[in-house]
Order: C-alpha cells, then sequence, then structure tokens
C-alpha cells in the first residue's frame, strides 16, 4: 500500500469559507463603471485587503478544483484563474499613482474571477 500523506484542507473544506460577498465590495470600490475617486491611502488599503483574499481564495479554488477529473473545462479554468492570481500577487506596489490603480485593478480584477470560481465550482 502507498504512503500516502493528509490533504491540508482548503478553505472550502473548513467551517470558514472565504467571504465571497465582501471580497466582491471591495473589488467592486476599484473597478465599478461609476466608482468615485480613492485617495492614495484608501487604495493601499484596498490593494492589501485584495492580496489577502487573493491568499485565501487560491487555494480554496484550488481545493475545490481537485475534486473534478482532469480536463473538465470548469476544473481546467479555474486552476488557470488561481495561476493568474498568482502571479499578480508578486507585482509591486508600483511607483506612482497610475501604476499603483493598474496593479489594484488587476488584482480586483483576479478578486472577481475567483469568486466567479469559487461559487461555479460549488463553493458555499
Amino acid at each position: 500500500m502507498p504512503n500516502r500523506t493528509a490533504r491540508q484542507p482548503a478553505a472550502a473544506d473548513r467551517d470558514d469559507p472565504p467571504d465571497i460577498a465582501t471580497m466582491r465590495s471591495t473589488a467592486d470600490r476599484i473597478l465599478a463603471f461609476d466608482a468615485k475617486p480613492i485617495s492614495p491611502e484608501d487604495l493601499e488599503t484596498l490593494r492589501t485587503d485584495m492580496r489577502g483574499q487573493l491568499e485565501l481564495l487560491v487555494p480554496a479554488v484550488q481545493g475545490l478544483a481537485a475534486g473534478f477529473p482532469k480536463g473538465d473545462i470548469p476544473r481546467e479554468c479555474a486552476l488557470a484563474g488561481a495561476r493568474e492570481a498568482s502571479m499578480r500577487l508578486r507585482l509591486g506596489i508600483g511607483g506612482n499613482s497610475p501604476v499603483r490603480m493598474s496593479v489594484s485593478m488587476k488584482l480586483a480584477r483576479s478578486v472577481v474571477a475567483l469568486c466567479d470560481h469559487y461559487e461555479n465550482l460549488g463553493g458555499r
């Protein structure tokens, strides 16, 4: 019999699933068509919040995706979104205001995408 190690439970497996509504609301503050101007301090707070949200969502989505067979389209799309979000977590802050906003918008898009994948894969 092969020696197996226990898989670390993803957020989706625990009693404390990601707060999808709050995550979507945070991203919406940046991505909304009619979004109000954001102060540099608030933008930094939102950026930090979204980084933390992605750090929760990436393993949660990966954990849910692991329950689907390889080649399953929703699984593969979710895993691609998780890889993209992981790459975006490596982005720097940015040197000036437009770059900071651009980085924040990319993080926000990944938050929304992973929220969608989480729900599409059956996350609560």
